[in-house]
């Protein structure tokens, strides 16, 4: 299995004859940075299976319909929340059959695509989180799924969303999960790895990478030193640039 991290929250997975691609944006559509991620290009009989999380400008850019023009077997798997209605598709230009190319999910439900098992989530924040199964292996996407909390949002707010994520995590706390990509945001301070954390030791995941991190990514190897528990330690995948390939065992 070879992952790519693209930016962000965005990574790229090839599993088997599978090309896996979570919450892909453009690079300059966040205002005020500047994002450098590339897909790399396939054969065009490639089977893209891309996803998005939810319809925050840094997780999801509809411009990823154009994709099909390439790959005529790509499919979309867009939360609920990302929906474009059939008259905007057609109004902004993409044919009336991409619609048959998309799949439409919502929270806490189990979908079945090409040989793929989609279990949902519900976030923390908007959208869903997915639990895949495929190609003999398992892969986590939380999307906003975190435990996010913040220095002055009060006890009351920052304990109804610690019950939150948790109750959410225990959903698939006895399942396997080869790889996962989880939330490591820097803007929550002293917070910033609590989520990951949690779902690190509540979950049986063999590799994990911190993501949502802005382009920062010097606190991934300090936490690494200071978490105190190798095992946890061992399993994490420090980040450092964007288009950064890992080989997974």
């Amino acid at each position: 299995m070879r992952v790519r991290f693209i930016h962000h929250s965005c990574f790229l997975v090839e599993v088997g004859e599978k090309v896996l691609i979570f919450d892909w944006f453009g690079k300059d559509r966040v205002k005020g940075i500047h994002f450098t991620g590339e897909i790399p290009e396939y054969d065009r009989d490639t089977s893209l299976y891309v996803f998005a999380s939810h319809k925050h400008q840094d997780h999801f850019d509809k411009e990823v319909l154009d994709w099909a023009n390439t790959y005529p077997n790509i499919r979309y798997i867009f939360s609920k929340d990302c929906k474009m209605s059939p008259r905007f598709l057609e109004k902004h230009g993409w044919p009336r059959d991409i619609r048959e190319k998309i799949l439409y999910v919502s929270p806490r439900e189990v979908y079945h695509m090409e040989g793929m098992r989609i279990e949902t989530l519900r976030s923390t924040d908007a959208g869903v989180a997915f639990y895949v199964e495929t190609e003999g292996t398992t892969l986590f996407h939380a999307g906003d799924l975190n435990d996010w909390k913040w220095e002055g949002a009060g006890d009351l707010v920052n304990s109804k969303m610690e019950w939150e994520f948790r109750q959410e995590i225990r959903r698939i706390s006895k399942k396997k999960i080869h790889v996962a990509f989880v939330p490591a945001d820097p803007r929550q301070g002293p917070y910033q790895f609590l989520g990951l954390s949690y779902f690190m030791e509540n979950t049986d995941t063999a590799y994990v990478f911190p993501m949502h991190l802005w382009q920062e990514y010097g606190g991934i190897e300090e936490y690494q030193k200071k978490c105190g528990k190798k095992d946890v330690a061992d399993r994490i995948i420090a980040v450092s640039n964007e288009n950064q390939i890992v080989e997974i065992p």
